[in-house]
């Protein structure tokens, strides 16, 4: 039976290997279309995560981490580049009848699930359990995905059934940055 809950220290050479199996700079050729992650995190500040945010959220299978899924305010995002980029343009995105700003919304992903675990639910569960633990704090959820990486897109607006905003450029990049309404439960997970 798969576990969803948050992370802890303990976790975090679990989280580090699905990190560097599924990471653009590692990932194998043949693994590529079926989807990967881009930002590239230091133990530090997944523990920076952990601590600072509540964070990261883990699926565990035994004791197997086979998913995890980060989320947190934009000024623990504000270190890299692109999301300062991002942060820049909230006041530019109405979103749900509002404008977007760093208090009415945070940032989710990148998610990582282990390939053999893909399509039997871990995205959709991971993400509701994750949308529980920042729901209290932020109306609105905010990501991107590259756009070379179509089944990250579809998954997401598919299966947790995210919301185009807009797409952007960013260091030569094209991105889509999609939106979730945090009051709405991902449908078919009520049983986390």
């Amino acid at each position: 039976m798969i576990i969803y809950r948050n992370a802890v220290p303990d976790d975090l050479a679990g989280v580090a290997e699905l990190q560097k199996r599924y990471h653009i700079s590692t990932i194998l050729e043949e693994d590529k279309a079926d989807g990967f992650v881009t930002t590239l995190f230091s133990p530090e500040q997944f523990l920076s995560l952990m601590r600072d945010e509540n964070g990261l959220a883990v699926a565990c299978d035994g004791g197997k981490i086979i998913s995890y899924a980060m989320a947190a305010s934009w000024e623990y995002w504000s270190a890299w580049p692109l999301f300062r980029h991002m942060i820049a343009d909230l006041p530019n995105i109405e979103y749900l009848g509002r404008v977007l700003s760093t208090e009415n919304s945070y940032q989710y992903g990148p998610v990582c699930i282990a390939g053999e675990y893909r399509g039997q639910g871990v995205l959709e569960h991971i993400f509701e359990f994750s949308r529980r633990q920042m729901a209290s704090r932020y109306p609105v959820m905010v990501t991107f995905i590259n756009r070379i990486n179509p089944r990250s897109y579809d998954a997401h607006t598919r299966k947790v059934g995210m919301d185009l905003i807009k797409t952007f450029d960013f260091n030569g990049n094209h991105y889509y940055e999609l939106g979730y309404d945090m009051s709405r439960p991902v449908p078919g997970t009520s049983l986390l």
